[in-house]
């Protein structure tokens, strides 16, 4: 259950550093990143503990790394005086709620992770029998809970990461949410918020118990959200006293389905940098143009006047990321009909590219000579992460019945 305003939900989502990010990475993440950070309070971090899962004989070229895909993301349009951008290694909170998840998550729900033996096949030349590479989906966890998200931004084949995620905020919640205390505690909160709106809180919360009204529940939750005579503290034991459970100390974020990537690499699978199919996000002009020519194509244009499928070329699908209708019916007809060639068909791609990359290109080029304005940002993202990390993590300590640290 959330607890923060609707209008103004919560987003948490992290990138691995893996260097200098390419076009998947900009329509798959940063695009929708972009536009969510305009509407949503958003936390955006550089995983670089994630990175030492499956890379940690080789640290070495992580920090760069760290540099670098930041630039990617300030030239993208991430916005610092609109998001909190930060690097998970210099908020140790994680850390430590990491430690504290790992003593109430049964070593079962991380081995029944699809990922963990799907990445072990994959990875088999690496040596993965690590506890950090079983618990990373639990390091992921604590990322997210750290920040209370509402929503975290992911792709189909990352939602049971949030499912596991759900569930250990659920336990913690059932093992350390009943404080002493618990009901007169919320009873004192509801009084807080004035006569009028502490009997229609009590008045719902009863419609839902005793007769399971959904439409109470979603009433009662709207008016705690748009409360502000209330603490954190006394909105969240609001939340749970509501549907008799606990104080609410982890809430439960949700799956924001982003949708699926749509840029093909240049042999038409998915753009990867295992696949050595990527076009850089500041890859030279010179160097686009010289790649979407080498391109492949439908194999039954031998020659240029052997008519083609353009759904057998994988130039197509750059037309169905980058061309309008006019362009495309062009290339389409044009392609069956043996009326153009295929450096022709290409050539509007090229253009649309480079058109596209040229703004992102430059303004990385402003902070790739300014690394330490990058390095500022990271620092002063990483501060205020901190204070709502310390917040999280003095609520947690408390729930688990820890001294209060001075």
């Amino acid at each position: 259950m959330s607890t923060t305003p609707s209008q103004n939900q919560r987003v948490v989502s992290g990138m691995r550093p893996t260097g200098k990010l390419h076009l998947g990475h900009y329509h798959g993440v940063l695009k929708n990143w972009v536009d969510m950070q305009m509407n949503h309070e958003c936390f955006f971090f550089v995983a670089d503990w994630h990175a030492l899962t499956t890379h940690y004989e080789t640290p070495d070229g992580i920090s760069k790394h760290v540099e670098d895909m930041t630039i990617d993301w300030l030239a993208a349009g991430i916005s610092p005086s609109s998001a909190t951008v930060f690097v998970q290694s210099h908020v140790p909170e994680h850390a430590e709620l990491h430690l504290l998840l790992s003593m109430i998550t049964p070593l079962g729900w991380l081995e029944r992770v699809p990922t963990y033996k799907d990445q072990q096949e994959k990875l088999k030349e690496m040596d993965l029998a690590t506890y950090g590479f079983l618990g990373y989906p639990l390091l992921q966890s604590a990322d997210i809970l750290m920040y209370k998200a509402d929503m975290v931004p992911v792709g189909e084949d990352q939602v049971p990461h949030i499912e596991l995620t759900r569930e250990i905020a659920r336990r913690f919640n059932h093992l350390y949410g009943r404080e002493p205390g618990f009901e007169d505690k919320a009873e004192a909160a509801a009084n807080k918020m004035g006569k009028k709106s502490a009997r229609l809180y009590r008045e719902l919360r009863k419609q839902f118990q005793e007769k399971g009204d959904q439409e109470a529940l979603e009433k009662a939750q709207a008016m705690l959200e748009a409360q502000q005579n209330i603490s954190l503290g006394d909105r969240e034991r609001l939340f749970g006293y509501l549907e008799g459970a606990g104080k609410i100390i982890l809430p439960e974020p949700m799956a924001a389905l982003t949708p699926a990537a749509k840029m093909p690499g240049l042999d038409g699978q998915k753009m990867s940098k295992s696949y050595g199919n990527t076009i850089s996000l500041r890859e030279d002009p010179k160097d686009v143009e010289t790649k979407i020519r080498k391109m492949p194509t439908d194999p039954a244009r031998a020659r240029r006047t052997d008519p083609g499928t353009p759904e057998k070329c994988p130039v197509w699908q750059l037309h169905e990321v980058y061309s309008n209708d006019d362009v495309r019916k062009w290339a389409d007809e044009g392609c069956r009909s043996a009326g153009i060639g295929c450096i022709d068909c290409k050539q509007p791609v090229i253009e649309a590219v480079k058109a596209e990359l040229a703004p992102i290109q430059e303004r990385a080029r402003e902070y790739e000579e300014n690394r330490p304005l990058v390095r500022s940002i990271l620092h002063e993202g990483s501060e205020a992460a901190r204070q709502v990390a310390r917040e999280t993590l003095d609520g947690v300590l408390e729930a688990m019945r820890f001294l209060h640290r001075d």
